[in-house]
Formats: structure tokens, sequence, C-alpha cells
């Protein structure tokens, strides 16, 4: 691809403050920047050390790609100093307030935008303002919502079509409308915000970003067409959607991605001596806290099924830990591995000893399992989850559901266990050793060699990316 004809172009990245919003967009900017795009992503000064070693090393490969880095206002809407990350809002309250935030960002970018006149912002779906604000600029802004086509469908057909205001309890089974395909879902695995009246910041946030939409310039969308073909098409035809998917951004550039480092983490070492497909890798992403009771059904759960097992928990390591049947690790010495804190999660699930990925099923998750042709065990929490487990489950056939029945905030997990041993055992033997495991890992494979084709050269989303450059240059011109 010519590179020269976009070196005239420059694109400023705006993610909202969570982790998983913030990693592919880190990567989309890498992405843009390998193409002779001049990407600048702004953030807040606790998270720029993230991005700065995210971007390390992009210069030697001759990336145009900086960080401009603006205040976060904690103080003005009373939350704690250093609070400056989703993933630290641990509260409603605290999320409210967080939410409330952001909106205070938009002078501060008003003035970035004018100082260096950037011919396109790309920002996050959670900056609704941020259409107006590029409009006053003349320039285009698009938005990053960070999920896929089937799950902006289903949430468009909810609620434009309110199926769940017809039923009369949350156990009720309703059909999507206007879908392309056959999903059911029961009342209580929708986002209680569709679900309830009430006004919250968030409702309010969720509205205005439902608004902007229609005014926006388009969509970047991190899938890749294979995936979701039908669905990619129902945004774009029947929703009038303009969408341009580029992904999966991960897979574009994984010498930008720094991950010779992480070649001596310990799990990939202890993986090196396992059989292939023998290891099930457990992990419920960056924002889901589940209490005692639950982890210790998920501790039961493992060790009933026999299978080895690479587990990811938020807790630190003490002298008795609660969340542990007792005796666990010496028992499972050499079987699991309990992994406190961050894990390298992508080198995890290629390796060719993962044969099961347990995920709470957000998107940059399942992305991941789909590129590492890796069969799934889905545990939805919040969010869209519950519609990504429909994908993997009902139209790609590449994974089996725990059961989960109850959608809940990040801040609500906490209540109960809600998943039992059983059931856990069930599903990862189902998905590990079962008659049907060979064919949901066959199809797995397929999936991994379609996203694997799509971003080169030739590929769809390689296509679409060439498609947008194309676009915005001309505007830019």
């Amino acid at each position: 691809m010519d590179t020269k004809s976009h070196k005239q172009l420059h694109i400023f990245f705006f993610p909202y403050m969570a982790q998983g919003h913030t990693i592919p967009l880190i990567n989309m900017a890498k992405l843009f920047a390998s193409h002779g795009v001049k990407s600048t992503l702004i953030t807040t000064p606790l998270n720029a050390p993230l991005f700065s070693k995210a971007i390390q090393g992009t210069k030697q490969l001759g990336f145009d790609i900086e960080i401009l880095v603006i205040k976060f206002p904690t103080e003005e809407v009373g939350l704690p100093q250093g609070c400056e990350s989703g993933n630290l809002a641990t509260t409603t309250e605290m999320k409210e307030k967080f939410f409330k935030a952001t909106f205070l960002l938009q002078p501060q970018i008003e003035q970035v935008l004018d100082e260096h006149r950037p011919h396109c912002l790309v920002a996050d779906a959670f900056f609704p303002w941020a259409t107006d604000l590029a409009a006053k600029f003349g320039i285009p802004r698009i938005i990053f919502h960070g999920v896929g086509f089937f799950a902006l469908c289903a949430t468009l057909s909810v609620l434009l079509y309110e199926p769940h205001l017809k039923l009369s309890s949350d156990s009720e089974v309703f059909t999507i409308p206007n879908f392309p395909v056959e999903i059911k879902l029961i009342r209580s695995q929708i986002p209680a915000f569709i679900k309830q009246n009430a006004e919250t910041e968030f409702t309010k946030l969720f509205k205005a970003a439902r608004e902007c939409e229609e005014k926006s310039f388009g969509f970047i969308i991190n899938s890749f067409y294979e995936l979701e073909p039908a669905f990619a098409d129902h945004y774009r035809t029947a929703f009038g959607r303009k969408a341009w998917h580029i992904g999966p951004i991960l897979s574009w550039n994984k010498a930008a991605n720094d991950e010779a480092s992480l070649g001596q983490h310990k799990s990939l070492n202890w993986l090196n001596s396992k059989k292939p497909n023998s290891v099930v890798y457990i992990c419920f992403g960056s924002m889901t806290n589940f209490i005692d009771s639950q982890l210790l059904e998920i501790a039961a759960g493992l060790e009933a099924s026999g299978q080895g097992f690479i587990w990811v928990v938020k807790r630190e390591k003490n002298d008795k830990e609660e969340w542990l049947p007792e005796g666990f690790e010496k028992r499972m010495e050499g079987k699991g591995l309990i992994i406190r804190g961050w894990a390298p999660q992508v080198p995890i699930l290629e390796h060719k000893a993962i044969g099961g990925f347990v995920t709470h099923c957000g998107w940059n998750s399942i992305l991941e399992g789909v590129s590492a042709g890796v069969p799934m065990i889905t545990w939805p929490v919040s969010a869209e989850q519950f519609y990504n487990e429909k994908l993997v489950t009902v139209v790609l056939r590449t994974g089996v559901a725990v059961g989960v029945e109850q959608w809940s905030t990040f801040v609500d997990v906490k209540k109960e266990a809600s998943v039992k041993r059983e059931a856990i055992e069930k599903t990862i033997n189902q998905v590990m050793v079962s008659e049907e495991a060979e064919g949901m890992r066959a199809r797995a494979r397929v999936l991994r060699e379609m996203a694997t084709r799509a971003v080169k050269e030739g590929g769809s989303s390689f296509a679409d990316l060439t498609s947008l450059l194309e676009e915005l240059g001309s505007l830019g011109a």
C-alpha cells in the first residue's frame, strides 16, 4: 500500500479511561501510524505511563505517534485524587462522578483541537460531546464502540422495539426483533439501564451517546467481516450506519506489540511442559470482581473437572485465603497455576497447551479467543456481554454457556455465588474432553485462520482500513 499518500493525514485518538477501551485504541493508533498516518493519543497524567510503555519501540519502526496529556477533573466532581480510570471507580457513586468528570474534559479537548488542527477525531462512544466539538472545527468525528457488530445490532433492536416491556417477569424469554438470526434471551439478561426508566448519570450518557451517532461521520469496529457477516451487513443496511471493520486490531502488528519481554512470564514456561489442548485458561477481565464464595465455587469446579488450568485472580496473597478450599494450591501443584494480578493473556491463549477459555465475554477477550482459535466457556457479567455470549454459543458454535441468567453492574457482582461448582465442572469438561469438543475446536481453528487473513493485504479488514484512509485523505485534501 502506498503510505506516502497518507503522509499529510493527522488523526487524534481519544480513548475512554478504562483498560478495555484504552488498549484497542492505542493499538489502533499504532495501526494507523504503520500506514503512514500521524497519530496522536490523548490521555491523562495517571494513564500516560501505560500509553508510553505501549508505544515504546514504535519510533524505531518509523511510526509517527505521540501522546498529548490533559488534566482529569477529579477534584471538580469530588473523586479521590488519582482516580483517573473507570477501573478505579469501585462504587456506583464513584462511577456516576466519573461519568460526570468525562463531560468536563470538553474545554481541554477543544483547546488541543484548536492548537493542532488534526484531520479527524476518533473518540470513544462514551464521549458523545466529541461529535459537535469536531464539527466546530470542520473535521469528521468517528465513533469507537469497542464492541462487535452482533452486539451493536442487538442493542439497537432492543432499544428500538423494546421487546422486554411486553414481558411479565425477569425469567420470561423473548426473541430479539428484526434480527438476522433467531436469538432468545430472558429479561434479566439485558442491561438494567435499558430495563429501568430511572435517570442516572449513566443513562444520560447512554442517551447522549445514542443521539450523537446519527450526526457522526461513522464507526470504526474492532471486528472482521467473516466473523459476523450477517450482522455487519445488517448494521449498515437496516440501521443505515457507516462503519469500517478493521480488526482484530491486535493481529495487525505483532511486532509493534512488544511481547518478547513476556517470554519469561512463569505461566508460559509452565505451559511448555503441558500437552496440547490440555489446559483451561480462566480470566474475567479487568473490571469483574467476584466475592469469595464465587471464587470458592470456581476452585471446587476446577478441581472436580480434573483438567489442568491457569486461573487469573485479582487477589493479593495472604496467610488465610478464604476464597480457596483448604489445601487447594498444594493439591493442585503441577496441575494448576493461580496468577494473582496481571497475566499476558494473548501469549497464553496462543499457546498450544491451551484447550479452552473461561471468559466474561468482554469483546476484547472474545476477539483474543477467536484469534487464538480457542473454544470458550462463556460467563457474561455486564455491559453487552450477554449478547457476545450468544454470538459464541449460538452463531459461531465455538463455546458453551456456563448458565448465568442475571445481568449485573460491575459493582453488584459481589452479592452471591450465582454459578455453582457442578455447572463449572460440567462446562469445562464439555469444552475440553467431550464428544462435541473436537467440533468446537475445529470451528475455532477455522475462525483463527479467517482472523489472520482479514488483516493481511487482500483481506477484508485490510480493504476496509484502506478505503477509510482514502476517504479521510480526500476530505483532508
